[in-house]
């Protein structure tokens, strides 16, 4: 389905299903194979090399949509490049009451507050272990909203899935588990990143940890989150999660929860620029927040990011977005004449960084 019909026809089917219902549909449409895979956009110069992984292309589905790796095969057979499945904690829990997914067509966003619902870590590594990925799967890990201990949660993640996942992502940046975002400052980000580091040298399968913040830190903050990767030799950074800002919104329906699409896009690509001037050219980031096109899976890239992840573009362009954005860049490295998706990297950071962010 091109992105044209998908905008005429599918999307119009899925938007008069109430959303979370429309993501259950997507999921089942994937695991049934009634979502057939594209021939995907094969070229050498898409290649990447990040925290010592070869991503075939740049593009990648965002924690969120496989919560509890059910579909990360089909995923990868859509054309992107690798994805990631949770949040996963360590019991199972049910998340927020529903209604907790809305969807703002006009601004090509969704407000969610769904709180780390998932099937817990057991049930996601009998499905893992049942269906070896031929590709890169990461795994995000979070903690439960009742833990008497959530750093022990993360640990406990590293644990269960460094002998699974192709990288692990610490996720402290949802706003719907209460008190979740603490981990942030700068005192406990430092307890958990030396849990989370001594957790996986003990493992012996070593694989690349990233950590996923918020784009709502002050510069401060990012001060102190940016210097505490970098003391904890963490491997990455995923830049960002949700926002619980409002601004710029056409139609603010009064929700609730996190804010991503469109409307997230500038904040997230500012913070992502602001994260690359501060841990310098080496770590490896990975900019999430807002991308649906070539054009802004191109400006991520040039503000720092060596890889793209998307989840709420893929409902509003349909489930081949990745090939299309992939088929995009190709023609930006031939018009730019480019070796490679690497050296788009870093030409726009100083430009973004320098940005005023939204209220």
């Amino acid at each position: 389905m091109t992105a044209n019909l998908w905008d005429r026809a599918g999307r119009w089917l899925a938007f008069r299903i109430e959303a979370e219902k429309a993501h259950g549909l997507a999921i089942a449409a994937l695991k049934t194979g009634s979502l057939k895979p594209r021939h995907p956009i094969e070229d050498d110069r898409l290649r990447a090399t990040v925290a010592g992984l070869e991503f075939p292309n740049p593009i990648g589905v965002a924690a969120g949509f496989d919560k509890n790796a059910e579909v990360y095969g089909p995923l990868l057979k859509l054309g992107f490049g690798f994805t990631e499945v949770g949040t996963l904690t360590p019991q199972p829990q049910q998340g927020n009451p529903k209604p907790r997914v809305f969807r703002l067509p006009t601004d090509y966003g969704v407000i969610n507050r769904l709180g780390f619902n998932n099937d817990g870590h057991d049930a996601a590594i009998e499905r893992m272990m049942q269906t070896p990925s031929a590709g890169i799967v990461g795994v995000n890990i979070g903690a439960n909203k009742d833990s008497d201990d959530r750093i022990a949660d993360y640990a406990r993640g590293v644990e269960k899935f460094a002998s699974l996942a192709s990288y692990l992502t610490v996720n402290i940046s949802s706003p719907n588990t209460p008190g979740l975002r603490d981990l942030q400052t700068r005192h406990q980000l430092a307890e958990l990143l030396d849990r989370v580091v001594q957790a996986m040298q003990q493992q012996p399968r070593q694989v690349p940890i990233f950590l996923k913040i918020a784009p709502d830190v002050t510069e401060d903050d990012l001060d102190d989150i940016c210097a505490e990767v970098l003391a904890q030799k963490i491997d990455g950074m995923i830049v960002s999660n949700t926002t619980l800002s409002r601004s710029g919104l056409a139609a603010d329906i009064g929700e609730a929860g996190g804010l991503s699409g469109r409307p997230v896009f500038d904040r997230s690509t500012i913070m992502l620029a602001k994260v690359r001037q501060r841990v310098g050219a080496t770590l490896a980031l990975i900019g999430v927040g807002g991308v649906d096109d070539t054009s802004t899976a191109l400006t991520k890239l040039q503000a720092g990011a060596d890889l793209v992840q998307l989840y709420t573009g893929m409902i509003y362009q349909g489930p081949h977005v990745a090939q299309s954005i992939n088929r995009g860049l190709v023609k930006a490295l031939d018009t730019l004449g480019l070796a490679s998706i690497a050296a788009l990297r870093d030409r726009a950071v100083d430009e973004w960084a320098n940005r005023v962010l939204p209220d």
